[in-house]
């Protein structure tokens, strides 16, 4: 089950002072990875640990969920891992967060609230302008993933995403993961879930060019 928190709400209005990269990771020129949504961030650690020549960081917007995962962090000393509490949209729209989206190499949207309702389908993490700032913002090259079991949800990012020109789809069996921020393409929950009950998975991944 979702909890759902509305992501328009005007408690995300006011964003947290977001750390310099040397403050966040023991290594601040790794390359960086940025995961929206990343709920407790268990996919996060299992990836940190496993891979620990890049970082990683992670949006939620459920504080509770990010003040656990901080604690985590600190007891397991990790360096290369990092939680950010609030709406992705706002923060990196921030002029001052714009040093996040200019360093990252990737980011990823795993398995988002679908929000079913057509009138809430503002509330989605992806949005025509969301796209639109991160085409301007990121460098060439930077990837985008998307994930979700929900064939509706996956259609509309899928739509949103390849109408900015600026960013081309990359066919999945030309893909080198062993180079990405997932080499050993570590399983979310959500994800292990749905294949354990045989469930359909629908993915992507854009290129900005």
């Amino acid at each position: 089950m979702r909890q759902h928190v509305n992501p328009l709400s005007s408690n995300f209005n006011q964003i947290e002072r977001i750390p310099s990269l040397s403050e966040m990771f023991g290594d601040s020129k790794s390359n960086l990875h940025l995961d929206i949504g990343c709920a407790a961030g268990e996919f996060l650690f299992d990836l940190a640990l496993v891979n620990t020549s890049w970082n990683y960081l992670g949006i939620e917007i459920r504080e509770k969920l990010v003040k656990n995962a901080k604690l985590k962090v600190i007891e397991r000393e990790i360096k290369n891992l990092y939680f950010i509490f609030g709406n992705a949209n706002n923060i990196l729209n921030d002029v001052q967060n714009k040093f996040i989206i200019k360093n990252l190499k990737s980011i990823s949207f795993n398995f988002p609230d679908p929000w079913f309702k057509k009138r809430h389908y503002k509330r989605r993490v992806i949005q025509p302008g969301f796209i639109n700032m991160l085409s301007n913002s990121l460098q060439k090259g930077t990837l985008i993933f998307i994930k979700t079991d929900v064939k509706d949800l996956f259609d509309y990012m899928d739509c949103t995403i390849s109408s900015n020109f600026h960013f081309k789809t990359i066919d999945k069996k030309d893909f080198n993961y062993s180079e990405s921020f997932n080499p050993i393409k570590v399983k979310t929950d959500r994800e292990k879930y749905v294949i354990v009950n045989q469930l359909d998975i629908y993915e992507k991944i854009y290129i900005k060019i």
